[in-house]
């Protein structure tokens, strides 16, 4: 870290002064912004900035409203010029957004809804530990923000794991949207860091020098990780917005800012900048180490499952992680567990590597933030839950990731009416639904333990966010009309549909494990005397429009999951077909509503998802067109 000399004191005071004036003049030519808030954090950025190694060293700004002073303070440290800030903010087609983002050179992590950023950090502070490199972390939060349970999480988590690479910088102006976060709600944070094993320390946040030795002695001593409560003032610099909760989300008006400049240190004229910005937006600034590293890794060999065999896709899962990880042991792998190790079946993982396996506790919301944020750092980065909880509970989180560019592998298991006796709260027949919404997340729900084996070694060694979904109970081998297994010496290509059982009078489309289902009810259509296809599909989100329109002119699709039909496999067909012109005769078979509570086998019952019952649909359906 670099020493503070009275020269480069003055040299950050003058770069605050000019920032505060950039933020005042960007948020009011957007006529939209917080600058009170980036006005109250803004010396903690020039410094930090100012004193870090930027190419090992990280800033994760929890509180991404303060975009105004992250972007300026990265510019007067000279990453881009501080003009283009002001000309591009909140503008469409400007790397400069409301809240920070990975775009911007010296952003790691865009932020916007509070109370990632510690978690976030705790994704790169664990990177690091499994690469055995050396840096630090600073992660800056708002007060209020400080309300949020997710920090609790990730406090308990750094505590657990000795995360001393950490320190937290809170930006405590006292004030939130509503008021005086006192009384929003009231919290003694100090109390509660220093409960969770935290040394504690409270400066001036306006004070160049005493915000310096703070800094330095948290990361001089790693005994313990360090919280910077920092006092700060809302809307620091100009007389009439200080303490002013209302500057919080407001910028000035036009009377305002011409009371306001005559305080300001504003580099151009402001008519000049208001020109500035009727021009287009022609920027070339893009942060270059997007998009993250991905490690080179070999897949390794399949691991047969004969059809003698009887497992579940789950345990195929956990066997491929582990093949894949002793495959390559000069990769770094981390897998996070949230107390279910056994179920998700990342035990053998965890035995075998013990120092790559994180166990967070039931804490769900801050191990998918942290696993997606380790994943940019060069690591294989594994997210193992249910399904209800590392997809339903956690879709913020996993939206962020989405957004960051991650390249997390959220392996879920637990899917669908699999988990039956657990009931409602627990069967996640929604899945789909909600990962349909998230841009650049490839799916995969394998229909059998051999294709889980080839999907999850896949996943591992691919760029880019995946989910893998498989269910809880047993799921056959499937084979292939000569009694072959089906994916014996096949590769896993994503997108690629899997034609189980020839037929000509209609197709049945499957998800996932209801394949095996889907075979035994052609079974009994065949005795009857029809002729239906049998289509697998694993790969819900990449089905190629040729298969839907070749289905269609045999005849009725029928579409067989165990997840609601409004949302999932029959929802994507739909709207295949309808966006390429097919004229599809479409029969969902699926969940409606939410399931009851008992035996899986009794609730696939309820919807007439067991073979028989798939069998009976498709023969009346068949039999009225006859």
């Amino acid at each position: 870290m670099k020493e503070l000399s009275p020269e480069m004191i003055r040299d950050l005071q003058a770069k605050a002064r000019r920032s505060r004036a950039d933020i005042v003049a960007m948020t009011h030519l957007a006529a939209s912004g917080h600058p009170g808030g980036s006005m109250s954090s803004i010396d903690i950025y020039t410094l930090l900035y100012h004193i870090i190694t930027m190419d090992t060293d990280k800033v994760v700004i929890s509180h991404g409203h303060t975009s105004p002073a992250v972007y300026s303070s990265l510019a007067r440290r000279g990453l881009f010029p501080p003009k283009d800030v002001i000309k591009g903010f909140r503008r469409v087609g400007s790397i400069f957004e409301g809240h920070v983002e990975i775009t911007v050179p010296g952003v790691p992590w865009g932020t916007g809804n509070l109370g990632q950023g510690l978690s976030v950090a705790c994704g790169y502070a664990v990177a690091a530990r499994v690469k055995g490199h050396d840096m630090n972390c600073f992660t800056v939060m708002g007060d209020g923000e400080q309300q949020k349970g997710q920090i609790s999480e990730a406090r308990r988590f750094i505590a657990k794991y000795g995360l001393t690479n950490i320190t937290v910088i809170i930006d405590n102006n006292d004030l939130q949207i509503s008021g005086d976060r006192r009384a929003v709600m009231p919290q003694d944070f100090r109390a509660e860091y220093e409960a969770g094993g935290f040394r504690v320390i409270e400066t001036d946040g306006h004070d160049f020098r005493a915000l310096y030795d703070a800094v330095r002695q948290a990361t001089e001593d790693r005994r313990n990780p360090y919280v910077i409560i920092a006092r700060t003032v809302m809307g620091k610099g100009v007389s009439f917005m200080e303490n002013r909760a209302e500057y919080h989300g407001r910028p000035l008006n036009k009377a305002e800012m011409e009371k306001a400049l005559p305080e300001l240190d504003l580099e151009w004229p402001l008519a000049e900048l208001e020109q500035l910005r009727k021009e287009p937006i022609e920027e070339k600034i893009r942060n270059k180490d997007v998009p993250w590293p991905f490690p080179a890794l070999s897949q390794g060999g399949q691991r047969l499952y004969e059809k003698t065999i009887s497992t579940d896709n789950r345990s195929a899962l956990g066997f491929a992680l582990l093949d894949t990880a002793k495959k390559n042991p000069d990769v770094p792998f981390a897998v996070f567990d949230c107390d279910l190790a056994g179920s998700v079946k990342t035990e053998a993982f965890a035995r075998e590597f013990p120092q790559n396996f994180f166990q967070a506790g039931i804490a769900e919301h801050h191990t998918a933030a942290m696993a997606g944020a380790a994943s940019t750092q060069g690591v294989v980065s594994v997210f193992a839950d249910f399904g209800i909880f590392g997809v339903d509970e956690t879709y913020n989180q996993q939206r962020l990731n989405a957004i960051n560019k991650s390249h997390l592998k959220l392996f879920c298991t637990h899917l669908g009416l699999d988990v039956g006796e657990d009931g409602k709260t627990h069967q996640c027949i929604d899945y789909l639904g909600l990962l349909r919404n998230l841009e650049g997340l490839s799916v995969v729900i394998p229909v059998d333990p051999n294709e889980t084996d080839l999907a999850a070694r896949w996943a591992l060694s691919s760029p880019g966010n995946v989910m893998i979904g498989v269910g809880r109970s047993k799921t056959p081998v499937l084979t292939d009309l000569d009694g072959r297994e089906y994916f014996a010496g096949r590769e896993f290509v994503y997108g690629a549909a899997h034609h189980l059982r020839p037929g000509s009078q209609a197709t049945l489309f499957s998800l996932g494990a209801m394949s095996a289902s889907a075979v035994t009810a052609w079974e009994l259509l065949q005795k009857e005397g029809l002729s239906v296809e049998v289509v697998g599909v694993s790969c819900p989100f990449a089905i190629d429009p040729a298969e839907i329109r070749e289905a269609a002119a045999r005849g009725p699709v029928f579409v067989a999951e165990d997840h609601l039909l409004t949302s999932g496999l029959a929802a994507q067909i739909a709207f295949v077909a309808a966006t390429c012109s097919i004229a599809v005769d479409l029969i969902p078979m699926g969940v409606r509503g939410f399931p009851p509570s008992g035996p899986s086998e009794s609730c696939f019952r309820c919807f007439d998802l067991h073979p028989q019952g798939l069998a009976t649909g498709i023969s009346l359906r068949l039999k009225e067109l006859l």
